[in-house]
C-alpha cells in the first residue's frame, strides 16, 4: 500500500490537520486499546478510496497500521458499517482467505467523529491502474490473475456457520435484497433534490424480471476487484480488503461484477473512469477468468452475463452515490475524475439496461 501524505492546513502546534482524524482522541484511543502501539502516531490518507477513507497510522516505533472510518459527510443510512466490515475480517482471519488482522475498533463516534476500526497494514503490491500494472512483470500478471479467482473461490467455499457469519445475514433472495437496496440508495443519492438517469429504473425492472436461481449462500465481498487485493512479489494475493458491502448470498455476483471492472487488451470495458490495470500483456481474459472460477468452485457459470449486467448497474448506483457526495462537498478521499461521475452514470445504466435485455 502506498499512502499519499494528507495536504491539509497545519495546525498551531506545528502537526498537519488530516481531515477525519480528530488526532487527540484517536491517539488517545489507539494507544489505550491497539496492543504494542506507542504513541505519537502519524496519519496519512491512502490514495485510491471512493468510499470509506483508509489511513496508514505510523507510530512512534516505526510500526504502521490500517485505521478506517466513514467518509466525512453525506454519509447514506444504511452505508459505511464499520462494525460490520470488522466482524466479517476478524471471522475470517480462522480461515484461508488472506485478510489483514483486525486489532480493535471504536463503535463510539464520540472519539472521531464515526465509529473507526484498526487493522494490520499489509505491504505489498496494489494494482490500481495500468502504471501500478507495468510496475510488475508479465509473469506476475498472469500469476495475480489465477490468484485473484483462486482466492475467490476459497472465500466462497467458507462453510459460514463454522466462521460464525451464519446470522451475519439473510442467505436467500440475494439479488432481489441487492436490486431492492441499490435501487433504494440510487433513489436517495440526489443532487439539488434532482434525481439520477431514468435508465437506472428501467434498468432495475428488467433486471427483477429476469433473476436467475441463486445457487447456494455464501460469504459474497460485494466490491472484488484486483485494486481490492494486496500482491506480493510473485502476484499472490496476501490480503482482500474493502469489505464494507459484504454479505451473504450469490456466490457469481462477485464473479460477475470482478468481470466489468476487468478489462483486456484493445476493449472497451474498461468501467470504472477508464482505469483499466488488467489491459497489459499476461493477464488472463474475462473468458480465462470465468473457466477458472467454475473449475475451481465446481459452479455453473451459464448465467454469468446476468450477473454482469448485474454487476454494472449496482456500479452505476454506487457511482451516483459517490457523485452525490463529492459534489455536495466531502472533502477527504479521490477526487480524481468526480466531473465525469454523472455522465458515467448513465452510460453504466444504458450498458446495463441493453446487456441484461439481451439475455
Amino acid at each position: 500500500m502506498d499512502a499519499a501524505p494528507d495536504t491539509a492546513d497545519q495546525a498551531d502546534h506545528g502537526e498537519l490537520v488530516v481531515e477525519g482524524i480528530d488526532r487527540e482522541p484517536v491517539t488517545e484511543w489507539m494507544a489505550a486499546n491497539v496492543t504494542g502501539s506507542v504513541a505519537p502516531y502519524t496519519f496519512d490518507l491512502i490514495a485510491g478510496g471512493r468510499s470509506n477513507l483508509t489511513y496508514r497510522v505510523t507510530d512512534a516505533a516505526g510500526h504502521a497500521y490500517a485505521l478506517r472510518r466513514p467518509p466525512v459527510s453525506h454519509v447514506l443510512a444504511t452505508a459505511h458499517d464499520m462494525t460490520r466490515e470488522h466482524t466479517v475480517i476478524s471471522a475470517l482471519q480462522s480461515t484461508d482467505v488472506p485478510v489483514p488482522r483486525t486489532l480493535g475498533l471504536c463503535s463510539d463516534p464520540a472519539v472521531n467523529g464515526a465509529p473507526f476500526f484498526v487493522m494490520s497494514f499489509v505491504e505489498g503490491h496494489i494494482l490500481r491502474d495500468e502504471a501500478a500494472s507495468a510496475g510488475v512483470s508479465e509473469s506476475v500478471r498472469a500469476h495475480a490473475s489465477d490468484s485473484l479467482i483462486d482466492t475467490l473461490a476459497k472465500l466462497h467455499a467458507v462453510d459460514v456457520d463454522a466462521a460464525g457469519l451464519g446470522e451475519f445475514a439473510r442467505k436467500e433472495g440475494y439479488i432481489a435484497r441487492q436490486l431492492k437496496r441499490w435501487h433504494g440508495q440510487f433513489e436517495k443519492s440526489t443532487l439539488e433534490g434532482q434525481p439520477g438517469p431514468a435508465v437506472i429504473d428501467r434498468a432495475w425492472e428488467v433486471l427483477s424480471a429476469k433473476i436467475p436461481d441463486q445457487q447456494g449462500a455464501t460469504i459474497v465481498h460485494g466490491d472484488y476487484r484486483l485494486d481490492n487485493t494486496v500482491l506480493d512479489d510473485n502476484g499472490d494475493v496476501i490480503a482482500i480488503l474493502d469489505w464494507e458491502i459484504c454479505t451473504l448470498g450469490d456466490p457469481l455476483a462477485d464473479l460477475g461484477l470482478l468481470l466489468v471492472y476487468w478489462a483486456e487488451m484493445d476493449d472497451s470495458n474498461q468501467a470504472v473512469l477508464g482505469v483499466a490495470p488488467t489491459a497489459l500483456p499476461g493477464f488472463a481474459t474475462r473468458k480465462q477468468l470465468v473457466e477458472r472460477y467454475a473449475a475451481a468452485s465446481g459452479r455453473d457459470v451459464s448465467a454469468i452475463g446476468y450477473y454482469q449486467a448485474f454487476g454494472i448497474w449496482k456500479l452505476a448506483c454506487i457511482l451516483q452515490g459517490v457523485y452525490v457526495r463529492y459534489a455536495g462537498g466531502a472533502a477527504a478521499g479521490d477526487r480524481s475524475g468526480v466531473d465525469q461521475f454523472a455522465e458515467g452514470v448513465t452510460k453504466l445504466g444504458e450498458r446495463a439496461l441493453a446487456d441484461v435485455e439481451a439475455l
